[in-house]
């Protein structure tokens, strides 16, 4: 620490300007510790910050309705949530966001741009988002609206298939999924697909819940901690639908809690997982209160499958790969709901 003092010293005394104050400095060091994690999802709110972050988790939800990650060291949407002002505006997974109301996103991290994006609904945020194939950035102004989330979709597609897609992990999407699968179960279908595509994840016991629908009280996955700890979170929910013949659709915006029970499910073989590789979030954190008012959110475990793959930046692989092109976009056409349906159908 002789050296950290001395850099301290260095910039009291030889930086032009004499005004910084002390406590920036401070928290500014403590920042930089936590920075050198490399790790996007580890970060330290110096007591303004940790304010303004609490303030807009505990207000009501208005923003644009977009789940936001890190890949690559670049802020980019997970998933835009159906309905919402971010996919009426156009926003798609995958794409990046490179400054929020011009502001670079170089360096930001993932909580300093939630705290940028969200607002008072009707105000107005603009992004400058780029997307794969595309020539060149564009900014998109998006006007902040009241998010709600209708969490659990479902109806009986033909030959007596039952859909069913979950768009978030919510507090009642447990309680509304065994509404969808009463209703189905009543319908008599015979086969299903769960949709996890654009999925940011949510509550786990949520995700263990609906896995448990299947796997019969096994585990659906693991918590690995540093050395030999781990927590293992079984399946407790009535197995009813373990022996039905199911199709799980993935896509780059299934996060999280998605890659849970995909992963679950892909490793007991209950289900055929169809579409493109997830988004490969699975660590888990912790939030500090410290006693100045800062906060310090660390990453303490990964997430593992049954069998002990990691998601953690691996992602899930689908057993069947099916794009959706820019094409299918423009044309409204859903290649991997057909080929679920088509498989199904077999």
């Amino acid at each position: 620490f002789d050296l950290f003092w001395d850099v301290w010293q260095r910039v009291k005394s030889d930086y032009i300007s004499k005004d910084t104050p002390d406590t920036k400095l401070f928290y500014g060091a403590l920042a930089g510790i936590v920075s050198a994690l490399d790790d996007p999802y580890s970060v330290f709110f110096d007591p303004q910050t940790a304010k303004e972050f609490n303030e807009s988790l505990s207000g009501s939800f208005e923003g644009i309705g977009a789940e936001i990650g890190m890949k690559n060291n670049q802020l980019v949407i997970i998933a835009p949530l159906p309905d919402m002002p971010a996919e009426k505006a156009g926003l798609r997974e995958g794409d990046k966001i490179l400054a929020i109301n011009k502001e670079s996103t170089t360096g930001m991290t993932i909580d300093e741009a939630v705290t940028k994006i969200r607002g008072k609904g009707g105000t107005a945020v603009t992004l400058t988002m780029y997307r794969d194939g595309e020539q060149k950035e564009r900014d998109v102004k998006i006007t902040r609206g009241n998010i709600v989330i209708k969490a659990v979709r479902w109806e009986v597609k033909q030959d007596g298939i039952g859909y069913i897609r979950i768009v978030h992990f919510t507090q009642n999407t447990a309680s509304d999924f065994r509404t969808a699968v009463n209703d189905l179960l009543a319908k008599k279908v015979r086969s299903v697909i769960l949709d996890l595509r654009n999925n940011p994840g949510g509550y786990l016991d949520a995700a263990v819940d609906i896995a448990g629908s299947w796997v019969d009280g096994q585990t659906v996955v693991i918590e690995q901690y540093d050395g030999e700890r781990r927590d293992e979170y079984k399946g407790r929910a009535r197995a009813r639908l373990k022996d039905m013949p199911t199709v799980v659709l993935v896509n780059g915006g299934s996060a999280s809690a998605s890659e849970i029970v995909a992963g679950a499910l892909q490793d007991y073989k209950k289900a055929t997982i169809i579409g493109e590789k997830t988004f490969g979030k699975g660590s888990v954190q912790d939030v500090q209160r410290l006693k100045d008012g800062s906060s310090l959110k660390l990453t303490i475990a990964k997430w593992l499958t049954p069998q002990g793959r990691t998601i953690e930046k691996e992602g899930i692989a689908p057993d069947i790969m099916v794009e959706f092109t820019e094409e299918d976009y423009k044309t409204k056409k859903d290649p991997q709901l057909e080929k679920a349906l088509g498989v199904l159908k077999k």
